[in-house]
């Protein structure tokens, strides 16, 4: 029982790097279908998505240290 708050910690990171790459394949998803510009709009929302989870794990990680 003593892991639980450092379980849900690692269970908060993987849910917003799951949720920042899956909104970033939609959001690259759109722009394709809005231009017609497959697949530039999708690796570009892959690169953000990735980009974003990145920055907020470093962000959830740097108030444990």
């Amino acid at each position: 029982m003593r892991d639980l708050p450092g379980l849900a910690a690692f269970a908060g990171m993987g849910l917003t790097i799951a949720m920042c790459l899956a909104v970033g394949v939609l959001l690259g998803l759109y722009a394709d279908h809005l231009w017609h510009s497959a697949p530039w709009g999708l690796i570009f929302g892959i690169v953000l998505g990735t980009v974003a989870a990145v920055a907020s794990v470093t962000k959830l990680v740097r108030r444990y240290l």
